[in-house]
């Protein structure tokens, strides 16, 4: 039994991009995403600093 192949177009296969990987910017180089937290509450913000400042500098 056979049967004819499938007329309908398809979806076409992404390209190869040869392009020097090093040359484009990643995530990392930029600054976002490095410990920074929404602002908000600056009472939370003082907590926060006390609660996370080493014993010698009380």
């Amino acid at each position: 039994m056979s049967t004819a192949p499938d007329s309908a177009p398809r979806e076409p296969k992404p390209a190869l991009v040869f392009d020097d990987p090093l040359n484009q910017q990643s995530s990392d180089d930029t600054d976002r995403g490095w410990g920074e937290r929404p602002s908000g509450d600056s009472a939370a913000d003082l907590k926060r600093f006390l609660d996370e400042k080493p014993p010698h500098h009380i």
